[in-house]
């Protein structure tokens, strides 16, 4: 069996937990499925999030008082200013979403983490990045960390049209957008992939991330190694992470 080369290495690194009270500082609209909250406060001193697959607990006290938590991307953070921005996939009957779509400046909101980070090396040949809405902001993230020239196919899940995300500045990107989950699957399963050395992340709703999954190693034979899919959220069941 072929290693992997020592540069493209998948690396975990922990990180100490720590809790932190911040305030809003400005929430904006990214299209009509997405806020972007931009969080401050000097207790982001030290932040540290080394990979687009992090994720930090939101934490918001419901009506009855008790802690409600939910984990999102570190969309950007500028320890210059002591700014975090994260950004919410608005849907209908989501705490967290509720919260986002009436946050204001100067709200209150408390986070944890990232505890770790699952580092994937930018030096693989192409790289593959697969999701519904939740996984949209990670994907984004991951868009502008890599090269100019990187080679990056994407294929994500939206629900409208007018969700579809610009990549400026990348020559050799390509991008296709879905509407439903059975596309997403089966565009996974008609897919050819490069040649060369590349690795595959993919993240969003519990059961297509599984059947994803089966397809990328069953019938693609792609290395477990090369590959990383997480369900970022399950029907019926709240605050969902699960690395599959």
């Amino acid at each position: 069996m072929k290693t992997l080369s020592p540069h493209r290495e998948v690396q975990r690194i922990r990180h100490e937990l720590r809790i932190r009270n911040l305030t809003v500082k400005s929430v904006q609209s990214v299209g009509p499925g997405f806020l972007s909250v931009t969080l401050k406060g000097p207790e982001l001193a030290g932040f540290t999030s080394l990979s687009f697959d992090d994720h930090v607990k939101v934490m918001l006290a419901d009506s009855a008082g008790d802690t409600v938590r939910r984990d999102y991307t570190p969309r950007h953070y500028n320890a210059q200013a002591q700014e975090l921005t994260i950004e919410f996939a608005v849907h209908d009957g989501g705490f967290a979403s509720d919260w986002a779509k009436n946050a204001k400046a100067g709200d209150e909101v408390v986070i944890g983490g990232p505890r770790g980070s699952m580092v994937i090396p930018t030096e693989y040949d192409w790289h593959m990045l697969i999701g519904d809405e939740t996984a949209l902001p990670a994907i984004s993230r991951r868009i502008e960390e890599l090269a100019t020239d990187a080679q990056i196919m994407v294929i994500a899940k939206i629900n409208s049209q007018e969700d579809i995300r610009l990549f400026d500045g990348k020559t050799n990107l390509s991008v296709l957008w879905v509407y439903d989950y059975p596309s997403l699957i089966n565009e996974v399963k008609e897919m050819i992939l490069p040649e060369g050395e590349g690795y595959i992340w993919s993240a969003g709703e519990a059961a297509t991330m599984a059947t994803i999954k089966r397809y990328l190693v069953g019938e693609k034979d792609v290395d477990p190694k090369k590959l990383s899919v997480a369900s970022y959220w399950k029907q019926g069941e709240s605050d969902f992470h699960e690395r599959l």
